[in-house]
C-alpha cells in the first residue's frame, strides 16, 4: 500500500505539472489550413502558443470497429464529400474508469483517430514520428495532454498520436472469431490498428510535409513492447524505417492464441472463459454485448490485481511465434533502432509484489529464480525489512525493462543498422519526496519536451528536455541521435556495452546492470 500510494501521489503531481504546461498550447480555432487525403478534405487548427505548428485532430484511418467489425481486421474509411473539420480528438477506446494514465476525454468503440502536429507545407520532406501510447494494453490515448506533439513538430518533424483497440476490444481472441478469420486467428486487433495507422501515414503524410520514406516508430511502456513487435512483425515491414523503444521489450506480454503455457492461459481460453461469464455462445451474441458489459466481464487490468491481463497474442500471422525468439533468431528488421528504460521503472510492479519482509524477498527469489537466486540476492541485498523495497525495485527494474533493452541491443548487433541503449535516471526535485528514482514514465515530458523554462525546472530539467527531445528528432532526421552540445552516444556493442545516462548531467557510460543482466540472460535462455 505504501508504495501504490506514493507512485499515485507521484503521477498526479506529474500530470498537474503537465497540465499547466500545456495551458500555453490550448489550441486556437484560427488559421484553418485544407488538407487533402485519400477519404476527403479536412482542415485544422494553429496551436494558439506557436502559430507556426498545424494541428489536426480526429482523423479517422479506419472504419469504426462497431457492429459486425468489432473483432474484426481494420476496415477502409468510407469517404466523405464535405470538408472535414478535425478541430476536436476522437474518443478514446473503451477502457477502465480510474486507472493512472487513463482515457482522456470520452471512450467509444468508434475510436480509431489519429492526431497530426506539423510546421511544414506540403511538397516539404519532414521525418515522421508516430507515437504509441502505454497503458499496460488496457488504457490510455492518442491524445492524452502528455502526448502533445507541437514542441516535436517545432524541431522539424511531423509528429502523428495514434488511438489503438484496447483490452477485450483490442487483444480478444475466441476459436469462433479464429474460425471467422479467414488467417484462422483472432486476438491482435490492437496491432493490427497500428499497422493500419501506419499505412494511412505512408498514403497521406505528403499532404502535411512528411515523408513516407523516413517514419520513425516510438512508444513507451505497452507502446514500448508493440515497437518490439512491429519490428517481427511480417506485415508492418516497410511501413517504417527508425524504432525508438521507451522502457518495454519483447519479453513477457505474450500470450499464444491456442496453447496454455505453465500458468499463462492461453488466448481463445481467456476469450471463452470471458463469453461463458457473459453467457454468449454465438459471435451475434458477443457483438451485441454493451461494451460496458465486456468491460465489467473482461476485468482488463495494466500490471497487477484481479482481473485479465491482455496483450499481443502470439497467432502465427501477426506474431509467427514468440518475439523474443524471433529477435534472438535476427528476425527484426535492420533499421536504426534506440531502446533504454528507467532507473525506477519496476516501481509500477511494485504493487502486485506482497514481499515486505526479508524472509519474504528472499523466499521470493529462490521460488521465482532457483539457478541464480543466490547471486541475485548479493547483487540485491536486503538485511533488513526497511531495505527489501529498495532491493525488489532495483530487481524488478533489471528483469523487466534494463534486460531487455540491452537483450534487444544485442541482438541488433547482427544487423548493419545502428542501435543505441539508454538510462534515464532523472528525478526533479519536487518529486524527490515521492521517490528518489526515475519511475516508470518519468522521461515523457522530456521526450516531448514539455518541461517549462521556470525556476524550479532551469537549472537541469528546462536543458535536459531540450537535450532529450532534441537527439531524438536527430534520429528521426538521420538514424543517429548524435550532434548539437550532447556528448557523444556511441552505438551499442557488446565489448563495452555503452549507454548515454540522461540523468542530472548527459553522460556516456558502460555495462548498465551487466552482472544481474547476464544472469537475467541465462533464465531467458533455459526457457526458450
Amino acid at each position: 500500500m505504501r508504495q501504490s500510494y506514493r507512485y499515485t501521489l507521484y503521477m498526479r503531481k506529474r500530470f498537474l505539472i503537465l497540465l499547466v504546461a500545456l495551458l500555453f498550447t490550448v489550441p486556437a480555432l484560427a488559421a484553418e489550413d485544407e488538407i487533402l487525403l485519400d477519404t476527403g478534405r479536412i482542415t485544422g487548427t494553429a496551436n494558439n502558443f506557436s502559430k507556426q505548428v498545424r494541428i489536426f485532430r480526429g482523423i479517422p484511418y479506419a472504419a469504426p470497429p462497431v457492429g459486425d467489425l468489432r473483432w474484426k481486421d481494420p476496415q477502409p474509411v468510407k469517404p466523405w464529400d464535405v470538408t472535414k473539420a478535425c478541430v476536436n480528438f476522437g474518443p478514446s477506446c473503451p477502457q477502465p474508469a480510474g486507472l493512472i494514465g487513463g482515457a482522456a476525454g470520452k471512450t467509444s468503440e468508434d475510436c480509431l483517430y489519429l492526431n497530426v502536429f506539423t510546421t511544414a507545407k506540403q511538397g516539404e520532406k519532414q521525418p515522421v514520428m508516430v507515437w504509441i501510447h502505454g497503458g499496460g494494453f488496457a488504457v490510455g490515448s492518442g491524445s492524452m495532454l502528455l502526448y502533445d506533439g507541437s514542441a516535436l513538430a517545432r524541431k522539424g518533424v511531423v509528429v502523428v498520436t495514434i488511438n489503438y483497440r484496447l483490452g477485450p476490444f483490442g487483444f480478444f481472441a475466441h476459436p469462433l472469431l479464429s474460425q471467422e478469420s479467414p488467417n484462422h486467428t483472432s486476438g491482435n486487433y490492437g496491432l493490427l490498428d497500428q499497422i493500419a495507422a501506419l499505412q494511412w501515414v505512408q498514403r497521406n503524410i505528403k499532404s502535411f510535409g512528411g515523408n513516407p520514406d523516413c517514419v520513425t516508430i516510438f512508444g513507451e511502456s505497452a507502446g514500448s513492447a508493440s515497437v518490439a513487435r512491429l519490428m517481427v512483425c511480417p506485415l508492418a515491414k516497410d511501413l517504417f524505417h527508425r524504432a525508438i523503444a521507451e522502457s518495454g521489450g519483447p519479453i513477457g506480454w505474450n500470450r499464444s492464441l491456442r496453447e496454455s503455457k505453465g500458468v499463462t492461459e492461453s488466448a481463445e481460453n481467456m476469450g471463452s472463459r470471458i463469453a461463458k461469464e457473459l453467457r454468449c455462445d454465438s459471435l451475434e451474441a458477443l457483438r451485441r454485448i454493451s461494451a460496458q458489459d465486456i468491460l465489467k466481464a473482461a476485468k482488463p487490468i495494466m500490471t497487477h490485481g484481479a482481473g485479465n491481463r491482455f496483450g499481443p497474442v502470439v497467432d502465427g500471422y501477426v506474431l509467427p511465434d514468440n518475439p523474443a525468439k524471433l529477435w534472438a533468431d535476427g528476425k527484426q528488421f535492420d533499421v536504426p533502432f534506440i531502446t533504454g528504460s528507467n532507473s525506477g521503472d519496476g516501481a509500477i510492479f511494485l504493487p502486485g509484489v506482497p514481499t515486505k519482509t526479508v524472509p519474504e524477498f528472499r523466499a521470493g527469489v529462490h521460488s521465482l529464480f532457483p539457478n541464480i537466486a543466490d547471486d541475485l540476492l548479493r547483487l540485491f541485498p536486503a538485511e533488513t525489512d526497511d531495505q527489501v523495497h529498495e532491493a525488489a525495485l532495483k530487481m524488478v527494474t533489471v528483469v523487466s525493462f534494463a534486460q531487455p533493452a540491452r537483450f534487444m541491443v544485442r541482438c541488433m548487433e547482427t544487423k548493419k543498422s545502428a542501435a543505441y541503449l539508454y538510462q534515464f535516471s532523472r528525478v526533479p526535485q519536487m518529486l524527490k519526496s515521492q521517490s528518489d528514482t526515475a519511475m516508470h514514465g518519468l522521461e515523457l515530458p522530456y521526450v516531448f519536451d514539455h518541461i517549462l523554462p521556470i525556476a524550479r525546472f532551469r537549472e537541469i530539467d528546462a536543458p535536459l528536455a531540450l537535450t532529450m527531445s532534441s537527439a531524438w528528432v536527430r534520429f528521426a532526421k538521420t538514424g543517429n541521435p548524435n550532434g548539437d552540445e550532447m556528448p557523444p552516444w556511441p552505438a551499442y556493442h557488446h565489448g563495452d556495452e555503452a549507454y548515454m545516462d540522461f540523468g542530472d548531467e548527459v553522460t556516456p557510460k558502460h555495462g548498465l546492470f551487466r552482472e544481474a543482466a547476464d544472469l537475467f540472460d541465462k533464465v531467458r535462455d533455459s526457457r526458450e
